[in-house]
């Protein structure tokens, strides 16, 4: 009997896609506006996997015709100290786009800084007023890793309404927005976390399951139901015996890959989506400027 493998969902490709999409928008519009689009990035210490990821967005940024802003600060920091550079990255008419990578060091408040940067620039779509937005199903800036989960269903044409979706994972980066998307999509859907019981019978009915808990390989074939679309959020770094370092997501991918019909890879999945949907909301909060 020959053995089932699943599509795999290529965010690499369509991230591709969608940067070539925006260097074209960005071209039409630049003559009308009088400039690139500006993206700030402000990553505060030295966390290795941060700053490997601020390079990753500085090089899409590059390829597109994005302009960074992006400022390094020490460990020791202040709240003041970013919270002024962030009100002038606000009246900043270069910059489109403001983003804090997370993790901040513990001495910071994260929630009270996503709160300083205008509504308009907050291309992470963390801000309140923004996830407000989203909770009302009206237009605004999205965030970027469930927003990028979203389009890449789409573009594979998986049929989200009247599907149970489950999402593991309660943050407010990935796993509330994601839920709130998917609904939008008329899915019915379940959320879990790291308190839920009996896990395994819950993502067992899952037409969609999206984990995003940073458990490595949690998700093995026996909690997954043959032909579900599996997107693997998770990313975790871990170490083999010999001293080498690789990428793995939360779902064990040689398990799953014979249940699914449909599985992200980890890399290639989310990873370049989120860096795609982040030029995206640059580029919109860009094209607001014109009608402005």
């Amino acid at each position: 009997m020959e053995t089932k493998t699943a599509k795999l969902l290529d965010g690499k490709a369509l991230g591709l896609k969608i940067r070539e999409q925006l260097s074209t928008t960005i071209a039409q519009l630049q003559s009308k506006v009088g400039r690139a689009p500006g993206l700030a990035v402000l990553m505060v210490g030295d966390d290795a996997a941060s700053a490997a990821y601020v390079r990753n967005k500085e090089r899409a940024c590059n390829k597109v015709g994005i302009v960074s802003f992006n400022r390094h600060f020490p460990f020791a920091t202040s709240f003041s100290e970013l919270q002024d550079v962030i009100k002038g990255l606000n009246n900043d008419e270069r910059v489109d786009g403001i983003l804090v990578q997370l993790p901040l060091p513990p001495h910071l408040d994260s929630v009270a800084l996503l709160h300083e940067i205008a509504t308009d620039k907050d291309v992470d779509g963390l801000h309140p007023l923004n996830l407000g937005r989203l909770l009302r199903g009206e237009s605004g800036l999205r965030s970027c890793t469930p927003a990028g989960v979203m389009r890449l269903l789409k573009e594979y044409s998986i049929p989200l309404e009247g599907k149970q979706a489950v999402v593991l994972g309660r943050s407010i980066l990935v796993g509330k927005p994601m839920s709130l998307m998917l609904l939008e999509a008329n899915a019915t859907v379940t959320m879990a976390h790291s308190r839920t019981k009996n896990l395994q019978d819950i993502t067992k009915n899952a037409d969609i399951l999206v984990s995003a808990v940073g458990i490595p390989q949690l998700i093995t074939a026996d909690m997954v139901k043959d032909g579900a679309v599996v997107v693997d959020v998770g990313i975790n770094r871990i170490t083999d015996e010999n001293g080498k370092s690789r990428l793995i997501g939360d779902v064990n991918f040689d398990q799953v890959v014979t249940v699914a019909d449909y599985l992200t890879p980890v890399p290639g999945g989310i990873g370049p989506m989120t860096v795609a949907m982040l030029l995206q909301n640059t580029v919109y909060s860009y094209q607001s400027t014109v009608s402005c």
